[in-house]
């Protein structure tokens, strides 16, 4: 049986988890994001399986632009692990996934670049998604520049395309 502590740590982890995809463009409902920690146990019980947190979300215009969303049981991932989430994406042509983890071996994260021009995956460690900073008050609003902004920005700071990241 997992604690109070784990319970709530795992419910704002997925909370913030479907707050980003939803902000990535994935159709995410209202009900999965507002659920209350009381419904959340009741969906996954007291004795949360991570594996039954997966998500596979879609985008609302393109249904075959798909993400999962991992939660290893493993304390600390390890490249094998990784090896059987891509098989799973592979069989379900899947290109995209984020792991959530407690922790990462130094071979999972170098297996998860050697397999980045196939497969984009991302990992964040739980205590990363307790909250979700693009929604706090102190964090402006981000958006994408039309070309006609961006042009209109590096002539005012009087810099060109290539000065700058985000060229």
């Amino acid at each position: 049986m997992f604690s109070d502590e784990e319970i709530t740590t795992l419910f704002r982890v997925r909370r913030t988890v479907l707050q980003m995809l939803r902000d990535r463009g994935y159709l995410v409902g209202n009900s999965e994001i507002n659920m209350n920690r009381a419904d959340f146990i009741a969906k996954f019980g007291e004795t949360i399986k991570r594996d039954d947190l997966t998500i596979l979300k879609a985008k609302p215009d393109n249904p075959t632009d798909q993400v999962y969303v991992f939660f290893p049981e493993e304390e600390k991932i390890g490249i094998k692990s990784v090896k059987n989430y891509i098989a799973r994406m592979k069989n379900d042509n899947v290109f995209k996934a984020i792991l959530v983890v407690r922790k990462v071996t130094p071979s999972a994260k170098k297996g998860i670049q050697e397999l980045s021009a196939t497969y984009q995956i991302n990992f964040f460690e739980e205590e990363e998604l307790l909250v979700n900073i693009t929604h706090h008050e102190l964090v402006p609003q981000h958006q994408v520049l039309s070309n006609e902004e961006k042009l209109a920005l590096l002539k005012q700071y009087t810099v060109k395309e290539i000065q700058v990241a985000f060229a």
